[in-house]
C-alpha cells in the first residue's frame, strides 16, 4: 500500500516562520493542511492576529495548489494547554486521512532533507494497512536554534530525537503515541527559542509546555552571547541538564546552515547508533506488549 504523503501545521502566533517551513517540504508533499484557530485563539486563550499577508502569500506560493486552511475552535476553556494541543492534532489528523502518513511538523521546523525523510518512510508503507492494530511513530533529529547573536545564531551542540510522521495519530503527549518508534538519520532545524525576547516570553505562556519551564532559563538565556557561551553549561528550559553545551553557526541564513550542517560530522548521526537505538526500542516496545 502506499499511502499519501500529508502534512500538517498547527498555525498560530509564530505563522511567519511557516514561509521557512513549507518550502522545505512542498516538492515532497501530497497535501498539506494549516489548522487554524477560527477565533484565533492561543491554548491559554490569549489572542493572536494573522495578517492578511500571509494567506496571500500562501496563495502565491501554492503553485500546485497542496495547501489547505482548516479552521475550527481549537481552545476549550476547561482543558489545560496540552491538552488542548493533543485534541487540535488529533482533529487535524482526521482531516489528514487515516491510512496516510500522518507528518506534523511546527512552523519553527525546518527539514534539511526531506525528500530522504520520505524515502525513509515508504519502508514502512506496509504499516498503513490496518494501521491501529501495529501504531508506529517515525523519528528524526532536531539540531536545536537556541538564540540569534550579532554574527550567527548559538545552538545546541548535540541533535535530539524527535517525532514527526505516524500511521494511527492517537496522539497522547504532543506528537508522541502509545506505538513503537523507529529512528531514522534525518536533520531537523528548530527554532524553538531562537526569538526575541518578547516572543519567547509569549511562547512560553501559551505552549503546551507552558507550566513545566525552568524557572532559571530565561535569565540564562538573557545572558549568553557568541563571546561567552563556553562559560556557560546546563540549557534545557525543562531539565536543564540535557543540553549540556551549545556550539556556533557563524551565519544567520538557513540555507547556509544546512549546508554547514551536511558538512559537520558531529551532526551525523551514525548508522551504528541508529541500529542500536532501534533496536533497544523494539525490544522495550516487545516487552511493553508482553507485560499489557
Amino acid at each position: 500500500m502506499r499511502g499519501k504523503i500529508q502534512i500538517g501545521y498547527l498555525v498560530s502566533y509564530d505563522y511567519e516562520l511557516l514561509k521557512n517551513s513549507i518550502p522545505t517540504i512542498y516538492s515532497e508533499a501530497d497535501a498539506i493542511f494549516l489548522a487554524i484557530d477560527k477565533n484565533r485563539q492561543t491554548w491559554k486563550g490569549e489572542s493572536i492576529y494573522i495578517d492578511d499577508s500571509f494567506f496571500k502569500w500562501i496563495k502565491e506560493f501554492d503553485v500546485e495548489e497542496k495547501i489547505t486552511i482548516y479552521e475550527d475552535v481549537f481552545y476549550v476553556p476547561n482543558l489545560t494547554t496540552m491538552e488542548c494541543e493533543i485534541r487540535e492534532r488529533k482533529m487535524l489528523a482526521l482531516k489528514m486521512g487515516i491510512g496516510n502518513w500522518i507528518i506534523q511538523i511546527d512552523s519553527d521546523e525546518y527539514f534539511v532533507d526531506f525528500k530522504k525523510f520520505v524515502s525513509n518512510l515508504r519502508k514502512y508503507d506496509s504499516y498503513l494497512i490496518n494501521p491501529e492494530k501495529k501504531p508506529i511513530q517515525i523519528c528524526a533529529f532536531w539540531v536545536m536554534l537556541y538564540k540569534y547573536t550579532d554574527n550567527g545564531i548559538l545552538y545546541v551542540d548535540k541533535p535530539l530525537k524527535a517525532i514527526f510522521a505516524t500511521n494511527y495519530p492517537n496522539y497522547k503527549n504532543g506528537r508522541r503515541i502509545k506505538g513503537r518508534q523507529i529512528y531514522t538519520n534525518n536533520i531537523v532545524l528548530h527554532e524553538s527559542l531562537s526569538r526575541t525576547e518578547d516572543e519567547l516570553r509569549f511562547k512560553f505562556e501559551n505552549w503546551g509546555h507552558n507550566t513545566d519551564v525552568n524557572k532559571d532559563f530565561l535569565s540564562k538565556w538573557l545572558a549568553v552571547n557568541e563571546n561567552n557561551y563556553k562559560k556557560y553549561k546546563d540549557f534545557y528550559y525543562l531539565q536543564p541538564k540535557r543540553w549540556k553545551k551549545l556550539a556556533f553557526f557563524p551565519t544567520k541564513n538557513i540555507s547556509e546552515i544546512n549546508d554547514i550542517i551536511q558538512k559537520e560530522k558531529k551532526l551525523n548521526v551514525l548508522n551504528s547508533v541508529l541500529y542500536v537505538k532501534n533496536l533497544g526500542h523494539l525490544i522495550k516496545y516487545l516487552l511493553k506488549k508482553i507485560l499489557e
